[in-house]
């Protein structure tokens, strides 16, 4: 064996004896602090009580390491199949949390294994304090930055282009995502802080990436939600049928007078018909 070959071999040997330790190397908890932090925790706390989802306090306690990496990998996969805990937290918090695509399996272990130093943190046991009441100021800015009346300050797009809410003071919204009448009850004045602040949805995160709002943009829009959200009972979706078909039929009125004058002047008999009436004429007087 050349001397070449022999240094070529040891590289290879080296490479794969470095895949190997890599492909066995331990979770790696403080990695996995980092990636809970940057997207995990806009939906949970561990020991702050529930968020937009679950406590995960002691959560790897609960569930198996193999059940907590196929559910963080894809829970829409594990609810599609029927697991019984998968579907009871679906059923629970009415949300199915976005699958983990942005992780491979070796960071979602490493968030787990971030999990399980935190096993023994108790879950919090007191009731968190009752929402602070928005403001009459908070609410009517956060209606018309939900509705797009006033212009996010990073230029982000306006909520009402992928939500709605049943509001009579608000236009319609879109339908891409959650409908948001009742979004307050569910999450509070922490989960929709967070999801507004570190948005956990892929296309969401993608739309206010470069366009993050403002904490008092935040804060109006918390505001307007809580205000729908208790009103939502009395509140009525706004109707654009009859207001469409009025509309329609006033505008018909004069353009159909505007086509009347346009075309007052046309013709009204074919171009040849004076030629072919000559003809017939002149037929009859040969006839006779």
């Amino acid at each position: 064996m050349t001397k070449h070959n022999l240094v070529h071999g040891r590289l290879l040997a080296l490479a794969a004896l470095t895949m190997a330790c890599a492909l066995s190397a331990p979770a790696n908890a403080a990695t996995g602090e980092e990636n809970f932090a940057k997207i995990c925790g806009a939906c949970h706390s561990i020991g702050g009580g529930k968020l937009v989802g679950p406590d995960l306090a002691g959560v790897t306690t609960r569930r198996t390491e193999d059940w907590l990496l196929k559910f963080i990998k894809s829970p829409k996969a594990m609810i599609d199949a029927g697991d019984a805990t998968a579907v009871a937290l679906f059923k629970e918090f009415n949300l199915v949390m976005p699958d983990a695509t942005q992780y491979n399996d070796a960071e979602i272990k490493d968030i787990v294994a971030y999990l399980a130093t935190k096993s023994g943190v108790a879950a919090a046991a007191t009731p968190p304090p009752p929402p602070k009441e928005a403001s009459p100021a908070e609410i009517a800015r956060g209606q018309n930055l939900f509705q797009g009346l006033e212009r996010l300050k990073n230029g982000g797009p306006a909520c009402n282009s992928c939500h709605h809410v049943k509001n009579d003071a608000v236009i319609g919204g879109g339908v891409l995502a959650k409908e948001l009448t009742t979004v307050f009850s569910t999450m509070g004045t922490p989960g929709i802080n967070a999801i507004l602040g570190k948005p956990p949805f892929p296309v969401m995160a993608a739309a206010y990436a470069e366009h993050p709002l403002t904490d008092d943009e935040s804060a109006a829009l918390v505001g307007f939600l809580q205000d729908a959200d208790k009103k939502h009972e009395l509140q009525q979706p706004r109707d654009y049928g009859f207001r469409l078909v009025w509309s329609g039929a006033a505008a018909l009125v004069p353009l159909m007078g505007l086509y009347s004058l346009i075309w007052r002047k046309r013709k009204v008999r074919p171009v040849n018909d004076k030629v072919f009436d000559r003809q017939v004429k002149g037929g009859d007087d040969v006839a006779q």
